[in-house]
Order: structure tokens, then C-alpha cells, then sequence
């Protein structure tokens, strides 16, 4: 049936060419695990672009129902919060396979003639990937995407000339607000998607006309050739089908949580970038003064400008890595100030234990309302009322105390506790300090 369907399709497209130009293509010294990453990054592209188009229906991009809707949408829309974390995973599975593409092309020297366009059009690629994180990261519209996004926001504003006309196109304003956020969304959803769709064509184009580069060794690329199809295709749909299974097994198990709504008063906040920004970040806290401009656009802008020239920078016609000792040295250089830059981030957050925000309200909450009049809590209280040190031992699970927060009575009949006016919010916040108290914690 399929046979039949596509002899009718190509008796009228003419579809034979475009197969024999996708699938027919040799690949110099054969097919290998060593070029699947560049499949690997258009694939969590389009599982990007679907998964967002599905969060995009349900997501307003306004300040006051932006933080709601992704409420709604983890909570409420029927396998939601599935989706929103295969969003956010891929976001970060795409950042790690667009890294490990440039570093084989950049260790097997495939940016050398005549690829330099290829190369150059992937540079371009990957900093439109890192807008894409940058723009996605404010929509949820909590504490750590307000505050991070005020950060990035006001280190373009360190760039002469410029600087200030950029911080004023990107916020809408004087300040960070509902124009910030309405831009972010139309960049995030319709602009950059435009730009890139063309850019992955132009890549793709330009890898058709100069075919694929093979291994940098010679000597093998000239033992002979191998098609595109069937054993390349093979190997990028086993690393798809990983790939997928990975980002799922991680949406399903491991909660991509929104901190508190944001809060433009609260300038004591403290953001968290993604992990790929981590090492930024912490190269930031070394320039203050009069050098923070190093860190916010002059070691950035040499880098990138160095990554997009690197083809004229590196002028030695072999690929051979023996010849290229400078070349490949500096990226190794890079490569490991950035992971002892994101090894001392990832210490300086978790080395420090850190309390749950809502759990700390829900603490002073407690003395707000006199709750230790009544009740015991670790030895400090009255004995009127149940005591409340190992509640959550007793009453682990969350939805008995956020009822039972609404309507005492109800839940634990002959109750005199009154119904104090709490707020959803306050009621989440309580309920998140008394499964705090149980033994062991």
C-alpha cells in the first residue's frame, strides 16, 4: 500500500531525485557513530518546535496571566506538565548536541576548505540556539526567569554606543514589564523560528553542494565511500529514538519546578541560569567595576568573532590534528577553563544547603497567625493542640493539609481550630513548612 502510494506521489512530483539527492550521498571513509550529532540537533529542533507550538496554545504572554497559565499547564491540561518537560529537557539536549557537533567539526578540521560557509552559517546557528534559551527562559514569568532576564538585560547595556538603544529595544521601556514580555514571546515563537528554519535550509544546502567532509585522516577517507542510506540513516535513528527515550524518562521522573511569581519589588533575588550558562555566570562574578565590560561583551564578542573566523584563522590546508597544535590547544584551553568555571558554579550552589522558599513563609506564617499558642513545634509552643514536630510523619501527604487548612473540621472532626483567611498561595506555603516537620529532617 505504501509502494503504491508513493509510485503515484513520484509519478507526479518527480520524488525519485530528491531521494537519490538525500539518501544517495557518499559519506568519505564510510558511515560512523562520529556524525550522528548534527541529525541528532535537527531532531530536538523539531521536538522543540512541536512541543512548544502545544504550549503555545494554552501560554498568555502578559504579566498577569503568563505565571498562571504555566500553572494551568502543568497542573491542569491533561499530560501538560509531560510536555513542558520535554520542552524544557530538549532545550537543554539541544545545547549539549550543538556543542558536541562544533567540537567534531572542530576536531576533525571539517571547517577547513571548502567549508568555511558551513562553518560559519553553524556559528550563526548556535548563537540563535542561545537566544532561544534567553528569550524562553522570562515566559514562565517567575522569580529566576525575572531576575536573570533583568541581569542579561543589563549586561547589554554595557556596550558602547549601543548598549542603552538594545536594553531599550529588548525591555519596551523603562522597564522590565508586559512590552519585555510580549516581545520575548513574539521573538521566541515567531522570529527566531523564521531565521533559523532558513538558516538549518542554508546549512543544509550548502552541506549538499560541498558533501560531507569524512575523517581526518586521509588515509581512511580514501579507502572508499559509503551512501547516506542505509547504514548513516541507521545510526542517527538509533541516536534519535536515545535521545527521545532520555528527554522522556527525565520529563516524566524529574519536575521542572517555577519558583515564586515574579516580584519586581524583590531586587534580593538571587537568579540561577540554566547549566549552560552556568559557567558564564560564574566568570561574571570575577569583573567588577570598571572591567565588568570584559566578561558582558568584550571576551564574548572575541570569542564568537574568533569561532565565526576560525576558517581564516587557521589557514594549514591538512586536517590532520598533528598539524593543527595551536589550533586545537587553544580549544582545549577553552574547554577546560570553562568546565573548572562550571565545576566552581555548580559547587557554590550546592555546596550550601537551601530552603524551599515557600517553605520559609509557611514558617513565618506559622508566627504570624500565633499557630504555637496551641501547638508544640520541636519543643517551643502550647500543649492545647495537637503537637506539630513530626506532622508530616503522621500526615504525609499534601492534599489532606491543604484541605484541611481550608476547612479544619472537616478533617479532623471536633476540631476548635478556626478557619483562618488564607490565600491559596498561603495555604500551599503552610502546607509545604508541616511536611518539613516529620523525624529525620
Amino acid at each position: 500500500m505504501a509502494g503504491r502510494i508513493y509510485s503515484w506521489l513520484d509519478s507526479r512530483l518527480r520524488l525519485k531525485p530528491i531521494e537519490k539527492t538525500l539518501l544517495d550521498e557518499p559519506i568519505p571513509g564510510g558511515a560512523s557513530w562520529n556524525y550522528v550529532f548534527g541529525s541528532a540537533t535537527l531532531f530536538l529542533f523539531v521536538l522543540q518546535a512541536i512541543t512548544g507550538m502545544f504550549l503555545a496554545v494554552y501560554y498568555v504572554p502578559s504579566p498577569d496571566h503568563a505565571y498562571d497559565t504555566v500553572q494551568f499547564i502543568q497542573q491542569e491540561v491533561l499530560f501538560g506538565w509531560f510536555v513542558r518537560g520535554l520542552h524544557h529537557w530538549g532545550a537543554s539536549a539541544i545545547m549539549l548536541a550543538i556543542g558536541l557537533h562544533m567540537l567534531q567539526v572542530f576536531f576533525d578540521g571539517a571547517y577547513k576548505p571548502p567549508r568555511e560557509l558551513m562553518w560559519m552559517v553553524g556559528v550563526v546557528l548556535f548563537l540563535i540556539m542561545m537566544a532561544f534559551g534567553f528569550t524562553g527562559y522570562l515566559l514562565p514569568w517567575d522569580q529566576n526567569a525575572y531576575w536573570a532576564t533583568q541581569v542579561g538585560i543589563n549586561m547589554a547595556g554595557t556596550v558602547p554606543i549601543i548598549g542603552d538603544f538594545i536594553v531599550h529595544v529588548l525591555r519596551g521601556g523603562e522597564m522590565l514589564g508586559a512590552l519585555t514580555l510580549s516581545r520575548f514571546f513574539a521573538i521566541h515563537v515567531l522570529i527566531l523560528p523564521s531565521i533559523i528554519i532558513f538558516g538549518i535550509m542554508l546549512h543544509l544546502f550548502i552541506l549538499r553542494r560541498v558533501g560531507p567532509a569524512g575523517p581526518w585522516d586521509e588515509a581512511r577517507a580514501k579507502q572508499g565511500s559509503e551512501t547516506f542510506y542505509p547504514r548513516q540513516v541507521y545510526m542517527d535513528a538509533v541516536v534519535m529514538l536515545g535521545i527521545f527515550i532520555v528527554v522522556g524518562v527525565l520529563a516524566a521522573t524529574i519536575e521542572f519546578p517555577l519558583a515564586d511569581k515574579a516580584d519586581p519589588t524583590d531586587n534580593s533575588f538571587m537568579p540561577v541560569p540554566e547549566w549552560y550558562f552556568l559557567f558564564y555566570f560564574q566568570l561574571l562574578k570575577y569583573f567588577h567595576g570598571p572591567f565588568a565590560p570584559l566578561a558582558t561583551w568584550i571576551l564574548p564578542s572575541i570569542f564568537f568573532i574568533g569561532l565565526f573566523l576560525l576558517p581564516f584563522f587557521d589557514r594549514h590546508p591538512e586536517r590532520r590534528i598533528s598539524r593543527r597544535p595551536v589550533t586545537l590547544g587553544a580549544g582545549m584551553a577553552f574547554l577546560t577553563g570553562m568546565f573548572v568555571l562550571l565545576g566552581i558554579s555548580l559547587n557554590d550552589l550546592y555546596a550550601v544547603p537551601k530552603t524551599d522558599p515557600s517553605v520559609i513563609r509557611g514558617q513565618e506564617l506559622v508566627e504570624k497567625h500565633s499557630c504555637k499558642t496551641c501547638h508544640r513545634i520541636h519543643g517551643e509552643g502550647g500543649a492545647i493542640a495537637p503537637d506539630l514536630s513530626f506532622v508530616a510523619d503522621r500526615r504525609p501527604d499534601r492534599e489532606w493539609h491543604l484541605k484541611h487548612f481550608l476547612d479544619p473540621p472537616s478533617m479532623s472532626p471536633g476540631s476548635f481550630m478556626p478557619k483562618f483567611p488564607l490565600t491559596e498561595k498561603e495555604r500551599n506555603d503552610l502546607t509545604s513548612y508541616m511536611l518539613t516537620l516529620k523525624s529525620g529532617a
